[in-house]
C-alpha cells in the first residue's frame, strides 16, 4: 500500500520573514502569504520528475505525471463520491461542497433535498459535458446540494455577492460564486488541477485560468488572482488530503499536485 504522505513545513530565515512582512505592508488587500514549501512521501517517486522545477517547466512536468490516470464513467461517479467524500464522523453520509452539510449517501439524485455531482470546473467552460475524461474527473467532481448546485450554475469564482440560502456562508451574484471559507482552497486547487491536467492534447479543450468572470462557454475559469489567494488562505485539510489518497489508491491512480504541494500554485502562476 502507498506510504502515507509526510508533510513538513520549511520555515524561511528571519531575514526573509522580515522582508515578507515589509512587502505585505504595501501590498494590496488581495495579496496573501504564499503557501509554505512542503515535502511528501511521493516526492521521490510520483513527483520525481517535477521536483526542483518551476514555472512552465513545472506545469509541463506535472501535466505528464497526472495525465497517466484511469478513467471512470459518469454513472460510476455516484459511488465513487460516496467513498471520496464520506463524512469522517458518519460513514453513512457524504459532506457536501459549498454548504459543508452532511447528507445521507442514499439521497443522491436530482430532487430538492438530494445531492448531485457538481462539476467545480463548470462543464460548459470548454464544452466537455459529462463525457469520460474532464467530465468524469473525480479531482473536480464533488457532491453538492441540488439547489446550491443550480445556484452556482456555471459561474466563475470571485469574492462578493449575496448570501446563498443554506449555503454555509457562500455568496453569489450575477457573474460569480464565492464558496464558504472552508472550501475556498479546495475549489482553487481543483480548478488549477484541471488547468494542468487538460492542456488540449487529448481531444479536449485546453483549459486555462484567467482573471475574468463571465467566461461563458470559453475554456477559461476565473478569477485567477482570487483562486491564488484562496489557495494560500485555506490550506489543504485532512479531509481534502484523504480525498486525494482515495482517488489515487482506488479510482484514478493520479493525484492533485496542489493538495500535496500548494506552493506550486505560486511557482506556476
Amino acid at each position: 500500500m502507498p506510504v502515507t504522505p509526510i508533510r513538513k513545513r520549511h520555515w524561511k530565515t528571519l531575514a526573509l520573514t522580515v522582508s515578507a512582512v515589509l512587502v505585505g505592508l504595501t501590498a494590496p488587500a488581495l495579496t496573501a502569504t504564499p503557501a509554505a514549501a512542503t515535502t511528501t512521501a511521493y516526492d521521490d517517486t510520483y513527483y520525481a520528475d517535477a521536483i526542483g522545477k518551476t514555472g512552465t517547466a513545472l506545469k509541463s512536468s506535472l501535466h505528464t505525471i497526472i495525465s497517466d490516470q484511469s478513467k471512470i464513467s459518469y454513472s460510476a461517479v455516484w459511488n465513487a463520491l460516496k467513498a471520496t467524500d464520506q463524512d469522517p464522523n458518519n460513514s453513512s453520509n457524504v459532506v457536501l461542497l459549498y454548504s459543508g452539510a452532511s447528507r445521507s449517501k442514499s439521497l443522491n439524485g436530482g430532487d430538492v433535498g438530494d445531492w448531485n455531482r457538481e462539476h467545480t470546473w463548470a462543464k460548459s467552460h470548454g464544452d466537455f459535458g459529462e463525457a469520460t475524461g474532464p467530465g468524469t474527473d473525480l479531482h473536480h467532481l464533488r457532491p453538492c446540494d441540488v439547489t446550491i448546485n443550480s445556484t452556482r450554475g456555471n459561474l466563475d469564482f470571485d469574492n462578493g455577492g449575496s448570501t446563498v440560502t443554506n449555503g454555509g456562508g457562500s455568496l453569489v451574484d450575477s457573474n460569480s460564486f464565492e464558496p464558504r471559507d472552508a472550501d475556498k482552497g479546495d475549489v482553487a486547487r481543483m480548478i488549477l488541477y484541471m488547468t494542468v491536467r487538460y492542456e488540449g492534447g487529448d481531444g479536449w479543450a485546453d483549459l486555462e485560468p484567467n482573471d475574468s468572470v463571465g467566461n461563458g462557454s470559453n475554456p477559461y475559469m476565473g478569477r485567477l488572482s482570487v483562486l491564488k489567494q484562496w489557495n494560500d488562505e485555506d490550506p489543504p485539510s485532512a479531509f481534502e488530503e484523504n480525498r486525494n489518497e482515495v482517488i489515487y489508491d482506488t479510482y484514478q491512480h493520479n493525484r492533485n499536485p496542489f493538495i500535496d504541494h500548494p506552493e506550486w500554485v505560486e511557482s506556476i502562476w
